[in-house]
């Protein structure tokens, strides 16, 4: 069993008792990418299923978009380390290339079908959960995101039940992107890389839209050393009679 950090195995603990997102006979699928995020997610649970009072289990899932992809060294990776792994064939980028209107989001549309085929698989084999990689700066860079290109007011909350009755639940959402990338880079553990992307396969416009919202939190962070602890804090600090 892989090292986790003290913090990092703290930040999912409090993150877990808070929100109690692992139960009891739970059963739960992770969606694993193969990215430094999901890769750190599969290596907690598999340490907390091993020191938890209680008993669930879980299952790593990897949507394969039908490109070729090389997705054999994810599979050895997880039978190194005992913990249960399959991979759902699709042909998500083929139908991506007919079916995605002009202008639209390319990554938003593939997102949306990788999500449809993982809770097929999760209602049809019994799963009761679903658990993603997300962490803070994903949530903080989609509220921000929200505001400035949608009109909203949203995020990404640890724990919401989805329309076909499945928990979605995101353990590392109070971790730091930085210590998700520490851990792959601490126990070189490789990554899945830029050219399992569809978008890299498509003569397409990249989006835009994150990586400048990430720019402009990084600058203020600079100013504001603090500043994911202060909107962390805000997160749970709503005050709504001040709205329109």
């Amino acid at each position: 069993m892989l090292n986790i950090s003290k913090k990092l195995t703290s930040l999912v603990g409090k993150t877990n008792a808070k929100y109690n997102l692992l139960e009891k006979n739970d059963k739960v699928l992770v969606g694993f990418s193969g990215g430094k995020d999901s890769l750190t997610l599969i290596h907690i649970l598999n340490r907390i299923k091993n020191i938890a009072p209680y008993k669930f289990e879980f299952e790593a899932v990897t949507v394969s978009y039908g490109m070729g992809e090389n997705l054999k060294f994810l599979q050895d990776h997880c039978a190194k380390h005992k913990i249960k792994h399959h991979i759902i064939d699709t042909k998500i980028f083929d139908i991506s290339k007919q079916k995605i209107r002009k202008n639209s989001s390319f990554c938003s549309f593939v997102s949306r079908m990788r999500r449809g085929h993982l809770y097929s698989y999760a209602l049809k084999h019994n799963f009761n959960k679903i658990a993603l990689g997300h962490h803070l700066d994903d949530a903080v860079e989609s509220f921000f995101m929200n505001i400035f290109y949608n009109g909203a007011m949203r995020t990404m909350p640890p724990i919401y039940k989805a329309k076909n009755g499945l928990q979605v639940i995101r353990p590392l959402i109070f971790c730091r992107e930085r210590q998700l990338d520490g851990f792959a880079k601490e126990h070189k553990i490789e990554t899945i890389s830029d050219e399992n992307c569809p978008a890299f396969r498509v003569d397409i416009k990249m989006p835009h839209t994150r990586e400048k919202t990430k720019k402009l939190l990084h600058e203020l962070q600079l100013q504001n050393p603090k500043l994911f602890t202060t909107i962390k804090a805000s997160f749970e600090n709503i005050h709504i009679d001040t709205f329109f």
